[in-house]
């Protein structure tokens, strides 16, 4: 979790199981705020979730958070005409959904960066050519300052436009992996094979936390 945290201002919470206790992930998001109550200062701590959003599926249909209820999901950001890392992030990505394809608790989100080029429709053939059918896996596509502030101050992820950069954009490989409560828990490289492996036992550990 290198780049992704860079710069962050937030406290970071590291939960550790006790030993006889099963594996717990973290949670990567913890707010403190303060409020007064009978003239004493008390601290809260809030873990940040995604907020509401309403983007375009690769299908042409609008999502929302509401579309991920009750399932874990894995984010990302790219764009379908990427010359770098984004073809070895979604062939690695094709692993998590090979693994848990037809799962109803599991779900992908890829947001493109490229809002002007990469429409619902281009989406759609790109998610065809990887071999994706349905939505478990959604291709999602927005305004450019709905998508850019998801990506940095949501998932925590680099994305902008830099027309020196191969492709014209400049974006961080990062696999977000997200709770049912809509809490970020992990973030992996994702050109990297052993960061989705761990990234898919971390979702095995994720969903056993809600098999209790």
């Amino acid at each position: 979790m290198r780049g992704i945290l860079a710069g962050l201002t937030l406290s970071v919470s590291f939960l550790f199981s006790c030993k006889d206790q099963p594996k717990r992930l973290p949670f990567l998001q913890l707010e403190q705020t303060e409020r007064v109550v009978d003239g004493k200062t008390v601290i809260d701590s809030v873990f940040r979730t995604i907020p509401a959003f309403k983007l375009f599926n690769q299908d042409s249909i609008v999502v929302t958070e509401k579309d991920f209820n009750g399932a874990i999901y894995v984010a990302d950001f790219f764009f379908t005409s990427c010359p770098t890392i984004c073809p070895t992030m979604h062939r690695n990505l094709m692993k998590v959904y090979e693994k848990y394809k037809g799962n109803s608790e599991v779900k992908l989100a890829s947001h493109t960066i490229d809002v002007k080029y990469d429409t619902p429709s281009k989406m759609k053939d790109y998610a065809k050519k990887l071999g994706v059918e349905g939505t478990q896996w959604e291709y999602l596509w927005g305004s450019r300052d709905e998508i850019y502030a998801l990506a940095e101050r949501n998932y925590l992820v680099s994305a902008q436009e830099d027309k020196n950069a191969p492709g014209g954009f400049i974006h961080q490989g990062y696999l977000v992996l997200v709770d049912k409560e809509k809490r970020i828990r992990g973030a992996y490289d994702g050109t990297l094979d052993k960061d989705v492996q761990h990234l898919m036992a971390d979702m095995d550990i994720l969903l056993k936390e809600y098999k209790k």
